[in-house]
């Protein structure tokens, strides 16, 4: 729930700077890893290939990122943001500060740092069963 609020409030907010469902993700992505390929972005986000195929797509059409030769392998596409999507990222940034604030207002310090570590862990858990099922894996239950 809480998940699904936050991304539903993410979509809503950021119409204004044309980012459109789920796109923010990879624009923070890329920004904080430049250079990145298609792919890591695609593993980082826990989406399938063409999935982030489409969304990168859709950010290079609007000019929030540009896609660059690598420089020894001329098939691999490198991912950088453009001015106008450091930009969104400076207006991403501070949205995700302010939510932070309010999601922990009322927290210690020690509570805070207790749950990043506690989800933390739940993250390793799920990207565990994530992978294996991505593999074409069928978990028992």
């Amino acid at each position: 729930m809480i998940a699904r609020a936050l991304d539903s409030i993410s979509n809503i907010e950021f119409k204004e700077i044309d980012l459109t469902k789920g796109q923010y993700l990879y624009l923070v992505r890329i920004y904080e890893n430049p250079g990145i390929i298609q792919e890591k972005v695609a593993e980082m986000i826990k989406v399938d290939r063409t999935t982030a195929s489409r969304a990168i797509q859709k950010l290079e059409i609007q000019g929030f990122i540009e896609k660059r030769d690598d420089e020894t392998n001329k098939k691999i596409k490198r991912l950088f943001t453009t001015e106008n999507g450091k930009q969104a990222y400076s207006f991403l940034k501070r949205e995700g500060e302010h939510t932070d604030s309010i999601a922990l207002a009322g927290f210690s310090e020690k509570d805070t740092e207790k749950l990043f570590h506690l989800l933390q862990r739940v993250r390793k858990n799920i990207e565990v069963e994530w992978d294996f099922v991505k593999k074409g894996n069928k978990r028992q239950y």
